[in-house]
């Protein structure tokens, strides 16, 4: 009996000197939900890229995007994300060319954009050159002449008056659906399926998809996958049952929001501590959140990551790319885009200069190569490290399989020297950004420019 409390003491201390504090928890095997969703291979280290067919080319055309396949296929990006290429309704249009998300006809093409067969060769070319397409789909509403308006009136949610409504009264040039009526739901299904048998895409993003019932989801995926393995991404972040069974990613607009924040000097680091560690306790196992700086609706609506962001902007692209999660890029963002395009006219991206490419091929790359930054269960959860004071200098590891990534940023306006107080960061690394070498002991400072960065790999 004493030699079992001795060893049981013993084990305890090891534990206990040879650990580090952490402030962010590793995901909880009790009290977690798993996801039960397939998460295809090709996704487990990839990076996503959001198409606006629209503003990409002066022919805003999906033969003419096409002639940018190489350059992104130089850039590494493997999931190419297509806003809505359906036809736009014309009745309550905003502005001269409408919204993507007023869609006139499900299993139709828009017009402006070529035609079905064009987009079929767009999708069979970047399918041969290793890209999967996801297309954006909009189950929650329907443009107001879409002929489901005519055919199925009782498919739509209407007023005391039996009027058919739009989501709410900025969205007026949207209908409302009823997810309560079991014949539009299965229409909406067989839509969802037509672009896969007919166009062989390889999932969906979901907008507006926190708007949807959860068990129209969990339908609409099982019956895609009877198909082939899809790749399905949410836009949404409170409902997290959606992460169980249909969704294999969401939306991290709260984390996006603190970094903002954070870049304006209006919160610390602690914010991305806190979001993790909340994270940990409510995420699906195996799920994950896209990282972003960007996207159609910040861009447009909410400025481009220079308004927002200002200096740190390409800090916290590279952030994206080292915490966990799925990291985006938004059309233009590799040519340095810095004007919010029109959402409902015609305002092409300037690629005269290109001048982020290099920066974000760089990124990719490292994602790539790395197993410790891979998406979900395939990657590493991230371990926040005590440093000697309370600054804005934040250092974290991620480990996998022997691959392990240390990261150490500032991000602040201001020059920073700071300590990591644990052991586990000891060793040998080589600095990803430039290859050089880099040795580390316990309590050695780091002293970091205005938003300087270094991410190291373990040797």
């Amino acid at each position: 009996m004493k030699k079992i409390n001795l060893l049981v003491v013993l084990l305890v201390a090891f534990m206990l000197l040879g650990a580090c504090k952490q402030q962010a928890k590793q995901s909880s095997e009790t009290g977690v939900p798993v996801s039960t969703a397939i998460y295809p291979d090709w996704s487990e280290d990839a990076t996503i890229y959001e198409v606006n067919i629209r503003q990409y080319t002066p022919e805003g055309t999906f033969a003419a995007f096409a002639e940018h396949l190489p350059r992104l296929k130089e850039l590494g990006v493997e999931i190419l994300w297509l806003m809505p290429v359906h036809p736009i309704s014309e009745v309550n249009r905003k502005g001269t060319l409408g919204s993507y998300y007023a869609v006139a006809d499900y299993k139709g093409i828009n017009p402006e954009f070529g035609t079905m067969d064009e987009f079929k060769a767009l999708v069979d070319q970047a399918h041969e050159m290793g890209f999967k397409v996801i297309l954006d789909w909009v189950a929650n509403h329907t443009g107001w002449d879409n002929p489901w308006i005519f055919e199925h009136p009782e498919w739509f949610t209407k007023d005391s008056l039996g009027n058919i409504i739009p989501p709410n009264a900025d969205w007026s040039d949207i209908a409302d659906l009823n997810f309560d009526v079991p014949e539009m739901r299965a229409a909406m299904i067989d839509a969802l399926k037509f672009w896969v048998i007919e166009t062989d895409i390889d999932g969906y993003r979901c907008d507006v998809a926190w708007g949807v019932p959860t068990d129209f989801w969990n339908d609409a995926r099982a019956a895609l996958d009877e198909l082939k393995p899809v790749w399905m991404l949410a836009e949404d972040e409170d409902n997290k049952d959606l992460l169980i069974k249909a969704f294999n990613c969401n939306y991290s607009w709260s984390l996006h929001h603190k970094l903002n924040e954070i870049a304006q000097g209006k919160a610390d680091i602690s914010a991305i501590k806190n979001y993790f560690a909340a994270a940990d306790t409510t995420f699906p196992k195996g799920s994950y959140t896209m990282q972003f700086t960007s996207n159609h609706d910040e861009n447009s609506w909410q400025g481009t990551e220079y308004e927002r962001m200002g200096n740190g902007a390409l800090t916290m692209a590279a952030l994206t790319f080292v915490l966990p999660g799925m990291p985006l890029i938004y059309s233009g963002q590799e040519a340095g885009l810095n004007k919010r395009l029109e959402f409902f006219e015609k305002d092409e991206i300037d690629w005269t200069y290109i001048e982020m490419q290099a920066f974000y091929e760089k990124l990719v790359d490292i994602k790539q190569q790395n197993q410790a930054l891979w998406n979900g269960n395939a990657g590493a959860p991230i371990h926040f490290l005590h440093m000697s004071e309370e600054n804005q200098l934040m250092a974290f590891t991620r480990e996998k399989e022997g691959n392990k990534i240390a990261a150490i940023f500032n991000l602040s306006s201001e020059k920073l020297s700071n300590a990591v107080t644990c052991k586990m960061l000891d060793g040998n690394y080589t600095n990803l950004l430039n290859g050089t070498s880099f040795s580390y002991v316990q309590n050695q400072e780091f002293e970091l420019g205005p938003w300087e960065y270094m991410i190291l790999r373990g040797e």
